[in-house]
């Protein structure tokens, strides 16, 4: 997990041309919306001379509205399934309240659905490519697992090197202990599966020496 974090939080900082998947990644948007803006003539796609497509960050900035050097306040608000949408329009009130009476103006707002054990969210991604390239001064969440459910303080110390500051209002009744219940029961249950794996490969490996180790581990899997 923390060399997943890693490889995005200090990847060097570059001016990069984006294929339209990366890009799309990058704005937090899918290829085939790229594909239709691009139909419509909201954004227009630069050429190598070879005539392949390419984006770069003044396509990011136009297409997130933010002009050179402007670094975004964002607030991130989540929850694990559909189900719990009543609990997500919580968390979001929860935030505006809080960010009104504090006096902070905030330029976007995240709303996601996904485990917090889940690191290939979609937004969460796009999210952390802007925190490494020095784009986000401030993310306002309601409690730490609402962002990431393990590592946070790590999370937040190399944040702050990329110069982003993470507000944690600490609402904890915004942080559903139901979630916490259902994914620590994930994480002991892929333990004992590892466990069970590896004392059922000793045995299959005794009672049939003739099997190759591949094909062993083919078996318990």
């Amino acid at each position: 997990m923390l060399y997943f974090l890693y490889s995005f939080l200090y990847s060097p900082v570059m001016s990069k041309k984006y294929r339209i998947n990366e890009f799309a990644k990058r704005i937090g948007r899918s290829a085939s919306t790229v594909r239709r803006w691009e139909q419509e003539g909201r954004i227009v796609a630069k050429r190598h001379l070879s005539g392949q497509r390419y984006f770069d960050e003044s396509d990011v900035r136009q297409v997130l509205q933010r002009p050179t050097g402007a670094r975004a306040v964002v607030v991130y608000c989540r929850v694990s399934r559909a189900g719990q949408k009543d609990d997500l329009e919580s968390q979001v009130k929860a935030m505006e309240a809080y960010c009104l009476s504090a006096g902070i103006a905030v330029d976007e707002w995240i709303q996601e659905i996904g485990g917090g054990m889940n690191f290939k969210r979609q937004q969460f991604l796009a999210l952390v490519d802007r925190i490494n390239h020095g784009e986000v001064q401030r993310l306002l969440i309601a409690h730490k697992d609402r962002l990431i459910r393990f590592g946070f303080d790590w999370f937040a110390h190399i944040a702050q090197q990329n110069g982003c500051d993470i507000v944690v209002v600490n609402q904890e009744s915004l942080s559903p202990q139901q979630e916490l219940v259902e994914d620590l029961l994930a994480v002991h249950t892929f333990s004992c599966r590892l466990d069970g794996m590896k004392k059922y490969k000793q045995e299959i490996k005794e009672d049939f020496p003739e099997y190759p180790l591949r094909q062993i581990k083919e078996i318990c899997e």
